[in-house]
């Protein structure tokens, strides 16, 4: 555990150190802001039209469904195109320095390695999110919210956000150049995003399975606040799969 501490402290110090976790965090920060804001004067809007919705027999608007849902999935597609920018540097950029190799000839195990790595991602994606939730705090603070689909809408997006950190590590660890891994994680992140589309076209087990392999199908049951095992899983299981191909990809190094 010591060396997995050892390596993380080492990892973001480096993220730290150099402007990527600060152009990364900000940009997210103002992205998820302007959305929230956008989201929230629809919601205005709508809420100015409630009389002429009741005459027409039309849902009222609701503050869950029309700003934190929206907020919620919006912040998967910025988090598709940002993740890679933090992921493209954790191995590749050890690999083309030549300081991976002194990694792996001290006593520390590959394992290590990549949950140290792996870890310093976390706490970074965690900070990240956390400055972001300030906003859905507002509507708990100065609005009547249901406060359960926010918590367990955020735990859906930051499980998901740690799943796609794992993919984006492993395409990294299979190359020493930085953006070749940063486009590489950006297009295996958006064919998973989009991956429940031919499922539109499809039915039966074809269809399930697409919309079972969707992030965005399974992030969609914690923001109405289902928290599930099946989704819980998925991402777990996306988490583990990310690592075990890192590992395997620095194992074949320390062979070569």
């Amino acid at each position: 555990m010591r060396n997995i501490l050892a390596i993380c402290k080492r990892e973001l110090l480096s993220f730290f150190v150099s402007p990527i976790a600060y152009f990364v965090i900000t940009g997210f920060t103002l992205l998820v802001g302007f959305f929230f804001f956008n989201y929230f004067s629809l919601f205005l809007r709508m809420y100015q039209m409630a009389p002429y919705l009741q005459m027409r027999g039309m849902p009222m608007p609701n503050l869950n469904q029309t700003i934190i849902e929206g907020v919620y999935q919006t912040m998967l597609v910025i988090l598709v195109f940002l993740v890679p920018l933090l992921t493209m540097r954790i191995v590749a950029e050890d690999k083309r320095r030549g300081t991976f190799e002194l990694l792996l000839t001290s006593p520390v195990s590959v394992s290590e390695i990549v949950l140290g790595k792996y870890l310093s991602l976390a706490v970074v994606i965690f900070v990240m999110l956390a400055i972001t939730f300030i906003f859905p705090l507002l509507l708990i603070v100065y609005g009547t919210p249901e406060v359960p689909p926010i918590l367990s809408g955020f735990v859906g997006v930051l499980l998901c956000t740690l799943g796609f950190a794992s993919i984006g590590m492993a395409v990294s660890s299979f190359t020493e150049n930085q953006i070749v891994a940063g486009v590489s994680s950006m297009v295996t992140l958006l064919l998973l995003y989009v991956i429940q589309a031919p499922a539109e076209s499809l039915d039966g087990t074809a269809a399930a399975v697409f919309r079972y392999l969707s992030p965005v199908d399974q992030v969609q049951d914690f923001v109405r606040g289902v928290v599930t095992l099946k989704s819980t899983v998925y991402f777990l299981s996306m988490i583990v799969l990310g690592l075990f191909l890192s590992q395997r990809a620095l194992d074949a190094l320390r062979w070569r």
